[in-house]
């Protein structure tokens, strides 16, 4: 079945040949310029009047001067015209050979549409869309005809010439009347064949519809096969008699076509005469004068083939599409039916759809074999053309006729991630790429690649050429792409792989099916000439229809709901491309094609099932006493395997992430395992004091794992003097692991300040889910695995997306341990804080009756040390104040006793205690202070 053509007018062109084309115009001769008489006398006058006032002779000579400058000027203006005259010349002959050659160039043009639109028969067989489309006039042969072209301006002969020349088109087609009658004088075996050709021509030009031969053309049978000669007269038809001169013109003839040979009277029904000479030489006469010809002419079997071809023409073009949709059962079913397994190679043969088909018979199937036609295949077709749905049928198709031990597909939908949904259950599936999964097609680079390596691997080992050989074991790898364009749009790097595939496909089994929407600028030649399998839904260009398939057909395809889903195929074997219907899929057939394949398990694919969103190993501990991290993703060696931390030999390891991200369930799952197997683990808790405690810890005993979750947010907690110190004390512990065999694992929401100069020393980062890109690579990370929508607990670790192992979850928080308060021990103790006066009562009922609490103010001046001690244990209180005033006794506490300073007294640890270390840090306003004993660090204590 064809459409209509969709005329492209000549009409803008020709204006273009139209326009004159200007030479330069030669300046006009230079007229006769008159003597200057009067410049020639004033110089004489004035030379008299200066001999007479100056009476020298000498100026007599001045007059001369007059009469020589008036003959200089003219010789000057004489040279300058004719100087502006040859400049003139030379332009003008570089504009005639510019002309020229435009003049050529528009006549080639001119030619060229002249022949188009009035096709003689070797251009009306070559172009298989003018048959019966380029009615009109008929071409009795080529010569010298009157141009379009003009030029106009210049002179002199060779202008002539040029003018003459561009009127005047050689080798132009020249056309006459035909209805008016046309006959052939000449010898009988030239003349035969020039009309022979002219009746070609007329039936290769104009369909039955319009003309019809009355009886064999001269009586030969030749046009036997030709559709113009059946008998069934359409009513508009014009007639057309061929005939000899002397022959009885029928009645019913509206036109005639006679061969006269010579001396023989031209029949009156013909208005024109054409004189065939020696050499297909002849000339056209006429009343204005004869026209010089170029003659066509045909052979017997030349025009009883032309007539053959018009016949199968015919027959095709009265083939219909079968009605639509058509269910992918239905040519399951047929293909089963008429395909000769053992008469067929070995391949992956599927039946897609029915061809168009004479209206009395069956339409044929229309079958496709990636392994005989292709090895890879493009499928072209504009939005609503169907061909998303072609490409599910295909697969579908080859499913239904092999094993997924035979083939496995490998499936990109980059047009929305939902076209294969209803395909993901087949066996067959390995995987489905979509452009919602930001890393999949990262992942199908690496996979592919190691794929080509592992079949290489394969074919080799077994010491066969190919995959054709049973020994290598491998199924074929179908890889299906719906919207190529956006595939490289979003990874242009895939291309290159896709371009290795192309070239070594055939031996390694893997083929390529790309869908577009369109060919030109997205697939590069090196794809293109490794797909000889080209199907075309509707397009929008007959450009890129004919890129594809070989005819602008496919873009006459009309885009109304009837003809989705219809396209043309042309396989590496098809002379032309064949129309066809293509199946529909529906979710029953799916089932029913899962159901041909019971109990089968697909072949390896070129990707690893995606990493799970929660991951716990069988066993956290590695028989190296190694813990185990998580699971890794390496697609470059298509396998999955589980990365360790080794404590005491590795250093450590840095993760960062945002809130959510996983890491403080690494941090946990780190300290966790170690415990449990009997590692002595130090984990900084969130509260500063243990936090400061931890620290401190760490740096004085180093264990044997060192954990610190939100590092970051660590420091910040602290009071500037404290996060300094406390920053020192980690960047310590980090940097001295190597020599303690300490392995520190780190947790932080970003690198700044101080945890920026201790990253550095981290030789291991685990990157976890970050807000921007840049974040993600100043993290250290590849910018190729970033993904913004990273789950909880997937990570880049040591350059692999890996899925962190997933701690237990954590019970439900204890009720708060009981705080020891601090209880006095020495003899005599001084305690400051502040209010004391109203903070005594409560210090008495919580120490009880074996301490005495006195206010420092109450005790008189001078009175005697040795008889407070004496009383028992004595607790001096009082705030700064208090113990300024008296600085005797806070001398002699000093000595003697222990000290307590309220941690809201932290200057009066400096003032009145002396200590210059910095204390341990004390939350304020929580009954925290610091208990100085002589010769010892201040130590952290709780009050009542």
């Amino acid at each position: 079945m064809s459409f209509a053509p969709v005329e492209t007018s000549a009409a803008a062109v020709t204006r273009r040949l139209a326009e004159p084309l200007e030479l330069p115009d030669l300046p006009p001769a230079p007229a006769r310029r008159p003597f200057p008489l009067v410049a020639s006398i004033v110089p004489v006058v004035g030379a008299v009047v200066m001999w007479q006032v100056t009476g020298s002779v000498f100026m007599l000579w001045f007059a001369a001067l007059g009469p020589f400058m008036a003959i200089a000027s003219l010789v000057d203006g004489a040279r300058g015209a004719k100087r502006e005259r040859r400049k003139a010349e030379h332009e003008l002959a570089v504009a005639c050979e510019r002309v020229r050659k435009e003049v050529d160039d528009r006549h080639r043009e001119e030619r060229a549409l002249r022949q188009a639109a009035s096709p003689d028969v070797a251009r009306a067989v070559s172009h298989d869309g003018w048959l019966w489309r380029r009615q009109g006039t008929l071409v009795v042969g080529t010569g010298r005809a009157e141009s379009i072209v003009r030029v106009t301006g210049g002179e002199g002969d060779e202008a002539e010439r040029l003018r003459g020349d561009a009127e005047g088109l050689d080798r132009a087609p020249v056309t006459v009347e035909w209805a008016g009658g046309v006959c052939v004088r000449g010898d009988d075996v030239a003349a035969r064949a020039v009309v022979r050709a002219l009746v070609a021509q007329l039936i290769l030009r104009h369909p039955p519809s319009a003309v019809r031969l009355v009886g064999r053309p001269l009586g030969e049978m030749w046009a036997e096969a030709a559709p113009h000669l059946a008998a069934d007269v359409a009513p508009d038809a014009t007639l057309v008699a061929v005939l000899g001169a002397g022959d009885p013109v029928p009645a019913s003839a509206d036109a005639v076509i006679a061969l006269a040979r010579r001396g023989e009277p031209i029949p009156h029904e013909c208005a024109t005469l054409i004189e065939a000479g020696a050499g297909l030489k002849g000339r056209l006469v006429s009343d204005s004068g004869d026209v010089p010809l170029r003659l066509e002419a045909l052979a017997l079997e030349q025009a009883r083939a032309i007539a053959n071809s018009m016949a199968s023409r015919e027959r095709q073009m009265a083939q219909i599409l079968p009605e639509g949709p058509i269910p992918l059962a239905h040519v399951l079913s047929r293909g089963i039916d008429e395909h000769d397994v053992e008469r067929a190679p070995a391949g992956l043969h599927a039946v897609v759809g029915l061809a168009a088909h004479v209206p009395d018979e069956a339409p044929a199937l229309v079958a496709l074999d990636l392994v005989v036609d292709g090895p890879h295949a493009v499928v072209v077709g504009m939005t609503g053309a169907g061909k998303s749905e072609f490409l599910t049928s295909w697969i579908a198709a080859i499913a239904a006729n092999h094993a997924p031990e035979e083939v496995v597909f490998l499936l990109g939908d980059f047009k929305g991630g939902t076209a294969f949904d209803h395909l993901q259950s087949l066996p067959h599936v390995t995987g489905v790429l979509t452009d919602l999964d930001g890393g999949g097609a990262r992942r199908a680079v690496e996979g592919l690649k190691a794929e080509i390596r592992r079949r290489e691997r394969a074919i080799a080992g077994a010491g066969a050429r190919d995959i054709g050989d049973p020994r290598t074991g491998l199924a074929r790898l179908v890889i299906v792409v719906d919207e190529f364009a956006a595939l490289l749009q979003e990874h242009p790097d895939l291309h290159a792989v896709f371009t290795d595939v192309a070239a070594r496909g055939r031996a390694l089994g893997m083929h390529l099916v790309l869908g577009t929407q369109r060919a030109s600028g997205i697939l590069r030649d090196a794809l293109l000439a490794n797909s000889p399998l080209r199907v075309a839904l509707r397009v929008a260009e007959d450009r890129e229809s004919s890129q594809l398939v070989g005819t602008d057909l496919a873009a006459k395809i009309p885009g109304d709901a009837a003809h989705r889903g219809v396209g043309y195929v042309r396989r590496a074997g098809d002379v032309t491309a064949v129309i066809a219907r293509f199946a529909l899929t529906r979710p029953d057939d799916v089932a029913r094609i899962e159901r041909m394949h019971p109990g089968s398990v697909a072949a390896a694919g070129p990707l690893l099932p995606p990493l799970p969103r929660e991951w716990r190993p069988v066993d956290p501990l590695t028989p190296e006493a190694h813990i185990v991290l998580g699971l890794a993703d390496d697609p470059a060696e298509q396998r999955q395997v589980e990365l360790v931390l080794r404590p005491g030999t590795d250093r450590g390891l840095l993760a960062i992430g945002g809130a959510g991200s996983g890491k403080t369930s690494l941090a946990r799952w780190v300290a966790g395992v170690a415990r449990e197997h009997g590692r002595r683990v130090i984990s900084v808790p969130r509260d500063n004091e243990g936090a400061w405690d931890a620290l401190a810890s760490a740096e004085q005993d180093p264990p044997d794992l060192f954990v610190v979750d939100d590092a970051d947010a660590l420091l910040t907690r602290f009071p500037a003097e404290y996060a300094q110190v406390a920053g020192e004390r980690l960047e310590a512990i980090v940097r001295d692991a190597g020599a303690t065999g300490t392995t520190i694992v780190l947790t932080a929401a970003r690198l700044s300040g101080a945890i920026a100069k201790i990253a550095d020393v981290m030789p291991r980062r685990a990157v976890l889910s970050l807000a921007t890109v840049h974040d993600h690579i100043a993290a250290g990370a590849d910018r190729g695995l970033f993904d913004p929508d990273r789950p909880a607990g997937r990570a880049v670790l040591d350059g692999y997306d890996t899925q962190l192992a997933l701690p237990p979850a954590e019970p439900d928080p204890r009720p708060d341990d009981p705080v020891d308060r601090w209880r006095p021990t020495a003899q005599v103790t001084g305690l400051v804080v502040r209010a004391a006066a109203r903070r005594i009562g409560a210090l008495t009922a919580a120490w009880g009756p074996g301490v005495t609490v006195i206010l420092v103010d109450d005790v008189p001046p001078g009175e005697g040390f040795d008889r407070l001690a004496a009383e028992g244990r004595v607790v001096l209180c009082g705030d700064a104040d208090g113990w300024q005033r008296q600085f005797g006794l806070l001398q002699k506490v000093r000595a003697v006793g222990d000290m307590v300073i309220g941690a809201d007294c932290a200057s009066e640890l400096r003032t009145l205690a002396g200590e210059r270390e910095l204390p341990p840090y004390a939350r304020p306003r929580a009954a925290r202070a610091w208990l100085l004993v002589a010769g010892e660090a201040p130590a952290r204590v709780v009050l009542p």
